[in-house]
């Protein structure tokens, strides 16, 4: 096993990352080792010329590569390959691209959530399953914002149903309670556990084979349903988190509350060490929350 193949499992093991974030380190590392033949000597400097003379890549690209780099030295540091990072004695500076989050319109969402409102009966078995699980998974992204990825690692034992709440495993393996404030969310979602419960599985949504969804599994389901939406707007399933932060915001949420509720590390270190209950989350998703209104 080389190197960044032991890099690899480390992360896997140790720090929750996603398929796609695992994906994108792995892709950094190749591109890095096709440029520098001496991987435990490199010159970075020269490799991030190449980055920016050769390849024309933007600030927030490099960044990212950078750090990819930066974290698998450190890595090989700690087990003593190297005796030190490359990057102990070296700053890089790069322009901060501000990238406003794209979102839907309430007008597009309450279109994707009119074509779950279909009448069962008229249905086959296979179709009635699968209308129930996607229903349950989309208006489970609708209503509270978690990602993609929290959603496939969902089991039935994440569900408090006494409470109306769900346990999230989020990035770097932590925990957070999400309340579903939305009456009609959680009847889809209730629908779906009795459904499940009828299964040995303990994995929340699964595919037509009882094997549990991956992120281009959800991607598909959502794609099916913005097509049958008609919506013009091009979109991921990534926009309905932003969707849901963005009206949390506008309609009166604190900032530190979302954050939470997302469980996204915080922008100022102060903000960090911000705590909030999950009777306040509640609270703050029982008013703030747009899913309700629909």
């Amino acid at each position: 096993m080389n190197h960044i193949d032991q890099f690899i499992n480390y992360l896997q093991a140790t720090k929750n990352l996603s398929e796609k974030t695992l994906s994108a380190y792995r892709s950094d590392l190749k591109l890095f080792l096709e440029f520098e033949s001496d991987e435990l000597n490199p010159d970075i400097c020269a490799y991030v010329s190449h980055l920016h003379l050769d390849l024309k890549l933007k600030d927030t690209s490099i960044r990212r590569k950078i750090i990819t780099l930066k974290n698998y030295y450190n890595y090989l540091a700690d087990i003593n390959i190297i005796h030190y990072s490359p990057f102990l004695k070296l700053k890089f500076r790069f322009k901060q691209e501000r990238r406003l989050p794209k979102t839907l319109s309430i007008a597009d969402v309450s279109k994707i959530l009119a074509c779950f409102e279909t009448d069962p009966a008229l249905l086959s078995p296979f179709a009635q399953k699968a209308l129930i699980r996607d229903s349950a998974l989309i208006d489970l992204l609708i209503s509270t914002g978690i990602r993609i990825g929290e959603a496939a690692a969902l089991t039935l034992n994440d569900i408090i149903a006494t409470e109306r709440t769900l346990l999230i495993h989020g990035k770097g393996r932590k925990q957070r309670l999400i309340y579903i404030s939305s009456p009609v969310t959680w009847s889809r979602l209730s629908a779906l556990i009795k459904e499940r419960k009828k299964s040995d599985d303990g994995h929340l949504f699964v595919n037509r084979y009882g094997k549990p969804l991956t992120i281009h599994g959800i991607e598909d389901i959502y794609a099916k349903y913005i097509k049958k939406a008609k919506l013009t707007t091009k979109s991921t399933p990534h926009y309905l988190r932003h969707t849901f932060a963005t009206n949390l915001l506008a309609n009166g949420a604190d900032l530190r509350s979302v954050q939470e509720i997302l469980g996204h590390a915080s922008v100022a270190t102060t903000q960090i060490y911000t705590e909030v209950t999950t009777n306040r989350k509640k609270q703050v998703l029982k008013k703030f929350n747009y899913r309700n209104k629909l």
